[in-house]
């Protein structure tokens, strides 16, 4: 485990340095970045941390993304995710897997009221169409690891969130 400032990531370059693959689930919000820090953190620091794995001799690079990212979307969340996935594709990974997964279903340690109402509204969906709105975490990081491990359909592989679910399920 190598902690690094992504505010100096240059300067933590040697950790991105020998590894095939690279995984990224970077991000946070606006409610609690400002529009400003949930740009830089959910497309800037991802982007260069694409470019410094690729620099290292990354090959594959596995991206979280979001369900309907769009880089000419009129909501900030979705046009950002859309921003950071064409910025990644252009750094000429051999292979690179986005994964657009729906609400994410998961147990946070700090308190989102919206979020938490979201989860259990499509968590009960879920029991109707499982794979439509929603996805638990632990399906979204089976289905990272199982891309590595099977053969890619192309040099960019975007998985939207029912062939999330399908993968996580391998």
């Amino acid at each position: 485990e190598v902690v690094v400032d992504f505010e100096r990531l240059d300067e933590h370059a040697a950790a991105f340095r020998g590894y095939d693959v690279g995984f990224c689930c970077l991000g946070t919000t606006r409610a609690k970045a400002g529009v400003a820090g949930f740009i830089r953190v959910d497309r800037d620091y991802v982007a260069q941390a694409a470019e410094l794995a690729r620099a290292g001799g990354c090959k594959h690079f596995i991206l979280q993304s979001s369900q309907s990212a769009n880089e000419h979307s009129s909501f900030l969340y979705l046009r950002v995710k859309g921003e950071v996935e064409n910025l990644v594709q252009a750094v000429g990974f051999d292979r690179c897997t986005i994964l657009r997964p729906a609400m994410l279903l998961c147990t946070r340690q700090e308190c989102r009221p919206a979020e938490w109402i979201a989860q259990r509204f499509f968590g009960l969906v879920a029991q109707v169409f499982p794979t439509a709105y929603s996805v638990p975490v632990e399906t979204v990081a089976r289905a990272m690891v199982a891309c590595v491990l099977k053969p890619g359909r192309g040099k960019v592989e975007v998985l939207e969130n029912k062939a999330i679910h399908e993968l996580g399920k391998a």
